[in-house]
């Protein structure tokens, strides 16, 4: 008889030690499913900053109204209090001033004259899309230029084209200021500007991208 409850309670241990060891192995299942579940909903979280990093790089467009004056390093504040921004926006290119007591025919506002980019090849401007009027300034001031032809070069607004331009024709002679005016309809975020030269080199004083009326 003692051998017989011996025998029932080994086997009773070892059932119990059975459901221990099953239900370790269950748990041990079920911890490891968490944690594939876990690691497989983190999965997409990780790749969340390296997004943001290049929405970051994406320039933000700029609401107009928008004045660049060409070849400063420095604001400019014309007459009517409007506030011209340093040159930027271009492509290649140089930048030059001129005397600061240089004469300017046709303005109430010379210094917009005085200094200028030439050799560019583009401008781009971010800008919300909608319709504009885009205001190019020139004035032939390079002493280099003595007539009509001495300085012929092509651009294009926003798919609209000018070509064989001459500031000297345009403007009626040299130190005398001549603004082309171009409505634009923007569909692609940014204005966009090209420059071709043909005899000497592509030149502008100043850039106004404004609101149509």
């Amino acid at each position: 008889m003692l051998r017989l409850t011996g025998c029932f309670a080994a086997v009773l241990a070892l059932g119990l030690l059975a459901g221990c060891k099953t239900e370790e192995t269950s748990s041990g299942t079920m911890t490891s499913t968490d944690t594939t579940a876990a690691a497989a909903t983190a999965a997409p979280a990780a790749a969340a900053p390296a997004a943001a990093a290049t929405a970051a790089n994406i320039p933000n467009p700029v609401k107009p109204p928008i004045r660049i004056k060409t070849g400063s390093t420095t604001a400019l504040t014309d007459s009517e209090g409007n506030v011209w921004l340093p040159d930027q926006g271009f492509a290649d290119g140089e930048t030059t001033d001129r005397d600061a007591d240089l004469k300017i025919a046709n303005t109430t506002d010379p210094a917009l004259y005085r200094s200028e980019r030439y050799s560019m090849t583009s401008f781009s401007y971010p800008v919300p899309n909608g319709k504009y009027l885009v205001k190019l300034h020139f004035a032939e001031t390079y002493d280099g230029i003595s007539g009509p032809g001495d300085r012929v070069f092509s651009f294009n607004v926003q798919g609209h084209p000018f070509n064989d331009f001459d500031v000297w024709v345009k403007a009626g002679g040299p130190n005398r200021a001549y603004i082309e005016t171009v409505p634009v309809d923007v569909t692609n975020g940014k204005i966009d500007i090209t420059f071709t030269p043909k005899v000497e080199n592509p030149q502008i004083n100043g850039i106004e991208i404004l609101p149509a009326s």
